[in-house]
C-alpha cells in the first residue's frame, strides 16, 4: 500500500489557500512563448515579490495561529521566500527575519532589507545546516520552512487551479525544482484534476540534487556550478523524497548557455524579465520538445541588473535556433 506523505495537502486546503490569497496575489496569465506553436509560459515574476514563492508562504503565515505568528516569523533562504517572508510578514504587521547565505546576489539580500525583512548573513553551510539538521527548530520566533510545509504547498497548489481552468488539456508543464516545493504544490494539485498530465522537473547541469537523490534513495551532496542561484541547493531535502518520488514525471537538466539564451529571449521578445532559476523551464521545454502542449513555469526575476545588462548586449544565439 502506498502511502501518501503528510505534506501534501488536500485538494480542500488548496481552495483555502485560493480564497486567503485573493486580493493578495495576481492570477498569472499563460501567454505564449515568442516562436512557438506549442509553448506556453506562465509568469510568477509578476507576482508582488516577483516570484511565485509569495503564493506559498503568504498562506503559510496565514494559517498560522495568530499567537505562534505574533511572535514573528522567519526563514532559510538564498532570496526569493526571504522577500516573500518579509512582504508577508509585513502585512500581517510582524516582523520577519531570514538566514540566507553570504553567497546571496546583492540585489535579493537589499529587496528583503526593503520590504522590511531583517537579512542574518551566515555561510552557505551554516544557512542550509539550519535546514538539513532541523537547527530552525530552536529559534525563538515561528520558522517557515521554505519547502517542507503543508500549507506552503497549498499555495503553491493554486497555480494549478489556474492552469487547469485556462488549459484543461495542457499536456506538459516544466518546472524549475530547487528543493522541490513549486513542482509538488502543483503536481500534487493538478494530477488530481487532470491525470494525464506529465510534471517535468527541471534542473541546472551543474547542480543537481533531486536527480541525485531520488536515484540514491536518501539525500546526497552534490556540487554546484550555475548560473542560476534560485535553485544553488547541493543536497535534496530529505522531506521531499516521497512526495517527489511519487508526483513528479521526469527530471531533466539543461546547461547554462539554454538558460542564459532563454534569459535573452524572454526579455527582449515576451518582454519578461526572469532570473536564471526562472528561465529554467522554459529553455528546457525548448531543448526537450515535442512534449505536446506545454506550460514553463517561469518561477521568478530577480536577476543582478549588471548580468542582466551582460546578457541582453552579448550576441548570444536567440532560443529559436535551439529547437532547429
Amino acid at each position: 500500500m502506498t502511502v501518501v506523505s503528510s505534506l501534501r495537502p488536500t485538494m480542500d486546503e488548496v481552495y483555502a489557500a485560493r480564497a486567503r490569497l485573493r486580493g493578495v496575489t495576481v492570477e498569472t496569465p499563460l501567454l505564449q512563448l515568442w516562436g512557438s506553436d506549442s509553448i506556453w509560459i506562465k509568469p510568477e515574476v509578476l507576482q508582488p515579490v516577483g516570484s511565485f514563492k509569495i503564493r506559498g508562504v503568504f498562506n503559510a503565515i496565514a494559517a498560522l495561529d495568530p499567537e505562534e505568528r505574533a511572535k514573528g516569523v522567519s526563514t532559510v533562504s538564498s532570496g526569493n521566500t526571504a522577500q516573500a517572508v518579509a512582504w508577508a510578514a509585513r502585512k500581517f504587521g510582524v516582523p520577519a527575519r531570514a538566514v540566507m547565505p553570504t553567497t546571496t546576489p546583492d540585489t535579493k539580500v537589499r529587496a528583503t532589507e526593503a520590504y522590511g525583512g531583517i537579512p542574518d548573513l551566515r555561510s552557505f553551510d551554516e544557512a542550509f545546516g539550519y535546514l538539513r539538521h532541523g537547527g530552525y527548530k530552536d529559534f525563538e520566533d515561528t520558522f517557515i520552512h521554505p519547502v517542507a510545509n503543508r500549507d506552503l504547498l497549498a499555495g503553491h497548489g493554486t497555480i494549478a487551479l489556474e492552469i487547469f481552468e485556462t488549459m484543461p488539456d495542457v499536456e506538459t508543464v516544466f518546472v524549475p525544482i530547487g528543493g522541490g516545493g513549486l513542482i509538488s504544490g502543483i503536481s500534487n494539485a493538478l494530477k488530481q484534476l487532470a491525470p494525464n498530465v506529465r510534471m517535468v522537473g527541471v534542473q541546472p547541469e551543474g547542480c543537481t540534487p533531486v536527480i541525485a537523490g531520488l536515484a540514491a534513495g536518501k539525500s546526497v551532496d552534490v556540487e554546484v556550478h550555475t548560473i542560476c542561484d534560485g535553485v544553488a541547493v547541493n543536497f535534496m531535502f530529505p522531506e521531499m523524497y516521497e512526495v517527489l518520488r511519487d508526483l513528479v514525471d521526469d527530471i531533466v537538466t539543461v546547461p547554462d548557455d539554454d538558460v542564459v539564451r532563454a534569459i535573452r529571449h524572454l526579455a527582449l521578445r515576451n518582454k519578461i524579465v526572469a532570473e536564471g532559476a526562472g528561465a529554467l523551464a522554459v529553455a528546457a521545454a525548448v531543448r526537450h520538445g515535442g512534449a505536446g502542449k506545454s506550460i514553463a513555469m517561469i518561477s521568478g526575476g530577480s536577476i543582478d541588473p549588471a548580468k542582466l545588462a551582460e546578457i541582453l548586449t552579448t550576441d548570444y544565439d536567440d532560443i529559436v535556433s535551439l529547437a532547429k
